[in-house]
């Protein structure tokens, strides 16, 4: 009986050393930085990143970013680095459902996931699996929380070496998880959902007059190996066409993104092989909104300004940056017609968001500089404070073999009234133009 107690003693004193682990990697997860913020010699708050000192601050920026400060194409202005508070809805998701979610034995599989985030421990460089990891992390992660729009979204085309603006596109766009909710009801689910759907995207034009009412839906499934539905409506054709698999790497609308790079990475977690190359601090493209210089180009009717552009062309945003830890994931695709030969992502590891990715050429060459900013959102519109959701704010997307670039203006509001289930339906492109 004695040694039966020992035992059993024994057993819950491990099980609470594991839990205690279990806790320290979901606190570690969403505050990395608790016990201090990154530094680096020089790089503090006001300082301004440009030509003349691209070099001292190398090691602070990605490859890409670098280059384009080093050809005077931009500068950047350093704001300090805040801790944004994470949707306590995730975080409690997270810790109530740790160690249950598990890779399967294919990547795209993963078994045992309830809501949250999937892997919250620390990534290591020695699993050969730790970037299938970050991937479901990102996947899984709070980039608009349950559901949110952008309302509206400006898109411009620009000729990096003159700033001409060649187009400029109004969109709404609406994005809505089916399953794995946590924040807004209906949680954990929206229901009937008999195709068993995750997550969807719809996407509407509303100006210029040529492609106005061209609408477009993503219907994303929880099995990942199965391939998303992707459907386009053209006004002036006045039908739906569904989109063969390959279309979601072609320019969309002549932009100089493809429907892949939508969020940094529209795609699923079995289309690309995954690498984790390690853990570092750069600066990162977040701010918060209503301290910067805003233009005053469009008008809202709630008097809401948009981020400017300047630099080179006009390609990149009037934004501060922050020095944040990030995961340095690289995907390569697993189709070899893919036009591209590699993404590398530079991923927020308080987020899991991805907001800085440098795209490569099938010969290997750098092509593209993909940048997506986020704003604090307790310093933007007032529907956004206290949601806990980085706002996405600003975009940029440089190719810099065309010396071409797309920017875009948000109006990110998370607000469910938005984004009835019904709006995700094919249904709906027939019927709301």
């Amino acid at each position: 009986m004695y040694k039966k107690s020992i035992v059993v003693l024994a057993l819950m004193a491990s099980v609470g050393i594991a839990q205690a682990a279990a806790d320290a990697d979901v606190e570690l997860s969403f505050n990395p930085y608790k016990n201090g913020v990154p530094t680096f010699p020089g790089l503090t708050a006001g300082v301004v990143v440009n030509q003349s000192n691209a070099d001292q601050f190398k090691e602070a920026l990605d490859e890409a970013q670098y280059q384009a400060v080093k050809n005077g194409w931009t500068e950047m202005t350093v704001g300090a680095t805040t801790a944004f508070e994470v949707d306590t809805h995730y975080v409690e998701a997270t810790r109530a459902n740790v160690g249950k979610a598990a890779l399967g034995e294919k990547n795209g599989e993963i078994v045992g996931y309830v809501a949250g985030r999937p892997f919250p421990e620390e990534p290591s460089i020695e699993d050969p699996r730790a970037g299938e990891k970050v991937a479901w992390n990102y996947k899984y992660g709070i980039n608009w929380g349950d559901g949110a729009a952008i309302y509206p979204f400006y898109w411009k085309y620009r000729n990096l070496e003159s700033g001409q603006v060649e187009r400029t596109i109004k969109f709404n766009f609406h994005f809505l998880n089916f399953k794995h909710r946590v924040q807004h009801d209906p949680v954990p689910e929206i229901l009937p959902n008999p195709s068993e759907l995750f997550r969807g995207i719809y996407v509407k034009v509303l100006a210029p007059q040529d492609l106005k009412d061209t609408q477009l839906l993503i219907q994303r499934y929880e099995n990942d190996l199965k391939f998303d539905d992707a459907y386009l409506y053209l006004g002036f054709q006045r039908r739906v066409r569904r989109l063969a698999t390959g279309q979601t790497t072609d320019a969309f609308l002549g932009a100089d993104l493809m429907i892949e790079d939508f969020e940094g990475y529209n795609g699923r977690v079995s289309d690309m092989q995954w690498t984790y190359k390690g853990t570092k601090n750069i600066l990162m493209p977040f701010y918060n909104h209503n301290d910067l210089s805003l233009t005053d180009e469009y008008k809202e009717s709630d008097g809401y300004q948009y981020v400017d552009f300047g630099g080179q062309g006009g390609c990149y945003p009037n934004i501060t940056w922050q020095l944040r830890k990030v995961y340095v994931l690289e995907a390569v695709p697993v189709n070899k017609g893919h036009p591209i030969s590699k993404r590398v992502f530079h991923i927020d590891a308080q987020f899991y968001t991805i907001n800085r990715t440098l795209i490569y050429d099938r010969k290997g060459e750098l092509w593209k500089s993909w940048t997506i900013g986020k704003s604090h959102p307790d310093h933007h519109l007032p529907i956004n404070k206290g949601t806990g959701i980085a706002i996405d704010d600003s975009f940029s997307i440089v190719d810099v073999q065309a010396r071409h670039c797309t920017t875009g203006q948000f109006k990110g509001q998370v607000d469910p009234k938005l984004n009835p289930p019904s709006l995700f339906q094919v249904q709906n492109m027939r019927g709301s133009n």
